[in-house]
């Protein structure tokens, strides 16, 4: 890949990134900010943040830290939190393993808000790497976690200003990442019946544990549609 490519791979790769930027500087801050509050200082904020980089996994970390947790119990409440990835990262498979050497790292590096923005690619310019760009995308966002998680960690330790409500920026985030992909589709069936199997989850097993439950349904509901979404696909 020459140099004009190269440098055209990392604009791109920059620019959509840059919704996830803006959220996870908020994100990273409240997770920085908690973790401080419990004891941990910045540099425990940036080790965590390299190495465990689970979004509400972290957050849900600090307090298993807090209480003193046994660390299995912190393993399989991790994983039980961030299952999803292994319903929603089977459809970038194909897409992740033409990255090659970087496979793992995209891997490592997908979270809800760097799938919605892998998902929302649909083709790219003919001088940008795709794989590398998505391997760059993911990479960058990490970087941004990273980031957020330190300034929250030394706001936290030295501004005495009250942040409650800062952890709602996840959701918000993704709020916006999902319209956007939503609009920029030309179906939107896929939107609906993920907002439909949400909702009759959510009425059914409640906020706590309604997530697992609406993804396993969506998936099984656009496996079941997906001879009728081809057709339609075709005709359109």
């Amino acid at each position: 890949m020459n140099s004009k490519s190269r440098l055209a791979t990392i604009k791109y790769a920059f620019k959509k990134s840059l919704p996830v930027l803006f959220g996870y500087l908020f994100l990273g801050s409240a997770f920085g900010i908690m973790l401080y509050g419990a004891g941990y200082n910045w540099i425990w904020a940036v080790l965590i943040s390299v190495v465990v980089f689970a979004g509400s996994g972290q957050f849900l970390l600090v307090s298993l830290l807090s209480s003193a947790a046994a660390i299995p119990t912190v393993a399989m409440m991790t994983l039980f939190i961030n299952s999803r990835h292994m319903f929603y990262g089977l459809s970038l498979i194909d897409k992740f393993k033409a990255g090659g050497w970087r496979y793992p790292f995209m891997i490592f590096t997908l979270t809800d808000e760097t799938y919605s923005v892998n998902v929302s690619i649909q083709s790219v310019p003919d001088n940008v790497d795709e794989p590398k760009a998505r391997f760059l995308i993911g990479e960058f966002d990490h970087l941004y976690w990273i980031l957020g998680s330190v300034i929250g960690s030394l706001l936290g330790q030295n501004l005495p200003v009250d942040f409650t409500g800062i952890d709602f920026s996840m959701t918000a985030l993704f709020t916006v990442i999902f319209v956007d992909l939503i609009i920029d589709t030309k179906s939107k069936i896929c939107g609906a019946v993920g907002l439909f199997c949400a909702f009759i989850c959510l009425m059914i097993f409640g906020t706590d544990n309604f997530l697992l439950p609406a993804l396993i349904l969506t998936v099984i509901m656009l496996v079941a549609a997906k001879p009728f979404l081809q057709k339609k696909e075709v005709i359109g």
